[in-house]
């Protein structure tokens, strides 16, 4: 009997000790099973992360193509559109000067008829009026300089001569050749002779 009750608390001894470590193994076979649940999840939360950055990285590389696109046309348009401004831009003021150019003509043919210098002048003078005021139109302006104290700015001096008077000294006392301003831009320097 004293075997038996030995040998059963031995076995109990051991079942226990058996049965703690069953359940023990069991224990970290959740837990492993937990974990690597838990890593699957993660895995696919990685993935769809992964993708979802990948979806908005196409979305925004192509709008970053079609802006790059339609700029790239924009420019090249520019580009053109430029050229061809530069080619035409002096159209309007060529098509006024046309019918300055017909006058000439008419004037040129006439002058065998013309037996006397009066009518030949009066002409001349209303071709010179009518260019003038198309200059004038676009913004053409003449230096006035003659008696004017001189101004680098709009004149340039060819001589230096002595001053007739006191009052004529550091002014312009002739001009050689008028100065112009189109739209206030010094396009041409007055060619003065300035008084010393």
């Amino acid at each position: 009997m004293k075997q038996h009750k030995n040998k059963q608390s031995h076995d109990n001894e051991h079942g226990n000790t058996t049965g703690q470590k069953h359940d023990k193994d069991m224990d970290q076979g959740m837990t492993k099973e937990g974990t690597i649940g838990s890593e699957t999840i993660s895995v696919d939360k990685s993935t769809e992360e992964l993708l979802e950055v990948q979806k908005k990285y196409d979305e925004v590389n192509d709008k970053y193509l079609r802006l790059y696109s339609e700029f790239d046309n924009y420019r090249k348009r520019a580009i053109k559109e430029r050229i061809e401004l530069s080619k035409t831009a002096s159209e309007h003021v060529i098509s006024d000067f046309l019918v300055i150019l017909d006058d000439f003509e008419r004037a040129i043919s006439s002058f065998e008829n013309v037996t006397t210098v009066e009518p030949l002048k009066e002409g001349t003078l209303l071709i010179y009026n009518k260019f003038r005021n198309n200059l004038n139109k676009k913004g053409l302006e003449v230096i006035e300089a003659l008696g004017q104290t001189f101004d680098t700015d709009y004149h340039e001096a060819i001589a230096n001569v002595p001053a007739p008077s006191e009052d004529q000294k550091n002014k312009v006392i002739d001009v050689t050749q008028k100065g112009y301003t189109l739209n206030g831009k010094v396009i041409r320097f007055a060619k003065v002779v300035v008084g010393n």
